[in-house]
């Protein structure tokens, strides 16, 4: 049966708090909080209470906002982070969450043994054999996995509220009880000291405040999880403070910092009837939790398992699969007993406290995380019917980062380095599931929305040096690729580019249908260049309509565009008529315009680009030498070069040679003068027999052209350079300045 059918969720808000709640008040309450208040004092546990709940609270209350916007199922807060994140993040997260889970177990079935510590010191009186804790630990740990395996969450769930009842019974015992302390001095106990040992104090009693997410777990177990999870873990979470903060103001009035520090059972020192009710609240505070891990972590295990998470089916199959009409993860829990059995061999309770926390702070700061970008991302569809405060948020996730290396920075280095390899394993395996980008898309869409609006407001996207915002318009994408190669050289580094295939026809159903295909070949054309420019697709019934609406197109950079990219077939130059028929239409924009020539010949790039300037090419030149620079910084062209031929009279050989060199000098290009060449000619030089002589071997020829030529020769303007590879042909809309 499905783990999600309605019929298998019996549980109410109850267990939510009553699982949660019973954790919070676990271990660490009644064997930590006594050592806290009489090394920091009153002030610094209330400080450390308030530093561990500005991660707890707003991670309560990220955790009941999504759990409010989408239907939970199964797994608890790996399905929150997975549905949120993506299945492959959710299942790195899982895994350790999981793992920290079914740790958790181990932690409060040792720390349980603490309860029998007047049983050891008894027998060490009688006998001098000091018996190992794994004496009670190990026999408690094979009666809850028996009990867990047989009955499942039902009697788990009725267990956790008489265990809970004792926790109760032995709270308000200890509240009732007095010592002859509170009438003396309590000065050393109501101050902030040893603040050197705050982060220590701090890390040894944290794993106190990392409960409040624990009923989340039975999210597949429940009636209206939208309802359960937010109301039974906020409220669990603030009565968890309040009975910290009341905890620790008793401790301070009724025992002194000596003896506080050195006895971890001080409580039973101040309740009534105190040696028997701080055992039994220690005792049912263990249980409680422990049972309360218990129950969660293997749905953590099935969830991560039902959604194919492990590499291999056999293991889904194994980990995912239930038992009964209630789909009890059987498989799943006895791995997690497996699991706890092993550290509970281990025994150290320190060391295991310190890996669950780290485990937990991520898992906490990811929740925040993920509320915070949806609340940043502003996506539509995230409309939870609890709201938190994107700030909250934000503090949650950096703090949760923050404490892992305040509390220890290896085992932070740790737990990230094994998320990484466990998210790079997955994904490996998963490759066609959604990544880190899911995490950002909607971030990054209102950060991108927001500049551009500000830069268009703000005019800030004026510049005092030219920046390329290049867009090309083609038909012939997947003929030719030369015009696509050229704008990724151009977008690779220092400008902007956009290209549009044009699909020429009227915008009709199967047009559309037909520029979807054509984008997702675009996209994939893309990403084999390895292109930096974005791509797109334009439906229009003629070249010229096409050309007039891309050039009214706003570039996704930001700034307008200011170049345009055209492209014609030396050896077919049919399209050539229509770029020149344009060319009036485009200058009308204040464009600059590059045509490219372009040959089947392939390109050497060591043989470099070479810029031909001309005595008419005042207004051309710096973009000419602007441009190739900017095609040099891609990675493709790193063992090419730039040499200019400069035409000119004889008489003006050396002022054009000066004035190049100090061009190349003052703008700090990379142009050695040695790849400067002075061209002199008459009127009876063929600039274009020049050019097809010195360039021949040439990997891409810029050559500059003015209007009136256009006007005048027409299409044959860029005709005749039979005997040289692509060639670049350059009209700049007004001078540029080389800075």
């Amino acid at each position: 049966m499905d783990q999600n059918n309605n019929s298998a969720r019996r549980f109410g808000t109850a267990p939510v708090f009553i699982t949660a709640i019973s954790t919070i008040l676990g271990a660490m309450l009644f064997l930590r909080f006594g050592y806290a208040t009489g090394t920091v004092g009153f002030w610094g546990v209330i400080f450390i209470i308030i530093l561990g709940h500005l991660v707890t609270l707003p991670t309560s209350m990220a955790l009941s906002e999504i759990a409010t916007n989408q239907k939970v199922e199964g797994g608890g807060l790996y399905y929150i982070i997975s549905r949120s994140f993506g299945l492959n993040i959710g299942g790195t997260i899982g895994l350790a969450l999981f793992l920290s889970q079914a740790i958790s177990v181990a932690f409060y079935v040792i720390a349980l043994t603490e309860a029998f510590e007047p049983l050891f010191n008894y027998i060490y009186d009688k006998t001098e054999i000091l018996l190992p804790r794994q004496v009670v630990s190990i026999p408690v740990m094979t009666i809850l996995s028996a009990i867990i395996l047989k009955k499942g969450a039902n009697l788990g769930i009725k267990a956790l509220y008489v265990v809970a009842g004792i926790l109760f019974l032995s709270l308000v015992l200890f509240f009732a009880g007095k010592t002859g302390y509170s009438n003396t001095n309590l000065v050393n106990n109501f101050v902030f000291k040893n603040s050197q040992d705050f982060f220590v104090v701090f890390a040894i009693i944290f794993p106190a405040f990392t409960g409040m997410a624990a009923g989340v777990g039975l999210s597949g177990d429940l009636k209206n999880p939208g309802k359960s999870i937010p109301l039974g873990t906020i409220s669990a979470t603030i009565i968890g403070l309040v009975v910290y903060v009341l905890v620790t103001y008793k401790l301070a009035l009724s025992a002194s910092p000596e003896d506080m520090t050195d006895n971890q059972l001080i409580m039973s020192n101040i309740a009534l009837f105190g040696g028997l009710a701080i055992p039994l609240g220690l005792a049912a505070s263990n249980i409680s939790s422990a049972l309360g891990s218990v129950l969660v972590a293997p749905r953590t295990l099935q969830a991560m398992a039902n959604d194919k998470t492990f590499p291999s089916r056999k293991m889904n199959l194994f980990f995912g699969k239930g038992k009964s009409e209630n789909n009890e993860p059987y498989n799943a829990t006895l791995i997690t007993c497996i699991i706890a059995y092993v550290f509970v061999a281990i025994g150290d309770v320190n060391a295991i406290a310190q890996i669950i926390t780290m485990f937990f702070l991520l898992t906490y700061g990811s929740l925040s995380l993920i509320s915070f970008l949806n609340h940043f991302g502003a996506d539509p569809s995230y409309r939870p019917s609890f709201k938190s405060r994107w700030y909250l948020s934000m503090l949650g996730a950096l703090l949760s980062i923050w404490l892992m290396f305040k509390i220890q920075p290896t085992y932070a280095l740790i737990a990230f380095g094994a998320l990484i390899f466990i998210y790079l394993y997955i994904s490996g395996h998963h490759k066609h599931r959604k990544g880190l980008e899911v995490i950002f898309q909607g971030t990054i869409f209102q950060i991108s929305r927001n500049l551009h609006v500000y830069l268009q407001k703000s005019k800030k996207i004026v510049s005092s040096s030219w920046r390329p915002s290049v867009v090309c318009v083609s038909k012939n994408t997947f003929e030719h690729h030369k015009a696509f190669e050229l704008i990724n050289w151009i977008s690779h580094r220092y400008g902007f580019a956009t290209y549009i295939h044009l699909i020429e026809g009227y915008y009709s159903k199967s047009t559309y249908h037909q520029s979807i295909e054509i984008l997702q070949k675009l996209i994939h054309l893309s990403d084999s260049f390895e292109s930096k420019a974005y791509v797109d697709t334009l439906i229009s019934p003629s070249f010229t309509s096409a050309i007039a609406q891309v050039i009214q197109l706003p570039s996704i950079s930001g700034m307008d565009n200011n170049l345009i990219l055209f492209e014609f077939d030396r050896e077919n130059p049919e399209d050539l008529s229509q770029i020149v028929d344009n060319y009036a239409l485009v200058k009308s924009g204040n464009f600059d315009i590059c045509i490219l020539g372009s040959t089947n010949r392939s390109i050497n790039y060591r043989n470099g680009i070479h810029v031909w300037i001309k005595p008419i090419d005042f207004e051309n030149s710096n973009l000419m030498i602007l441009l190739s620079y900017i095609i040099l910084g891609h990675p493709t062209w790193k063992k090419g070069f730039i040499k200019i031929f400069s035409v000119c009279r004889k008489n003006e050989k050396e002022s054009t040679r000066k004035q190049l060199l100090d061009l190349i000098q003052e703008g700090r290009l990379p142009i050695s003068p040695k790849n400067i060449e002075i061209v002199v000619i008459d009127d009876k030089t063929s600039s274009i027999s020049l050019i097809n002589r010195k360039s021949s071997e040439a990997a891409l020829t810029v050559i500059g052209f003015r209007g009136e030529q256009l006007k005048h020769d027409g299409g044959k303007l860029f005709l005749g350079y039979d005997q040289i590879g692509d060639i670049l042909f350059i009209n700049a809309n007004k001078y540029k300045e080389i800075k």
